[in-house]
């Protein structure tokens, strides 16, 4: 796997593989000083992804998105 790269909703793990509809709040989301999205991709440089591997990748997109979302209501919320 090459360095992932964010063009346009897509995160490109190599020229002709990527994830999709990725959004990029999620891609460029931090906890704790790091960006999950990048570093899980990154941690496995060098090495293919497994079907497993390619799910949990989408629960993770899934999981910092409705972070966001979540972050956002609480945020609005009038106390």
């Amino acid at each position: 796997m090459e360095k992932p790269q964010y063009i346009g909703g897509k995160v490109y793990i190599n020229k002709e593989q990527y994830f999709d509809k990725v959004p990029k709040i999620a891609w460029n989301f931090y906890i704790g000083g790091y960006q999950p999205a990048q570093k899980w991709l990154k941690d496995r440089k060098g090495r293919g992804l497994s079907v497993d591997d390619i799910l949990h990748y989408q629960k993770i997109i899934v999981a910092l998105s409705e972070t966001d979302r979540i972050m956002l209501i609480i945020r609005d919320l009038e106390l």
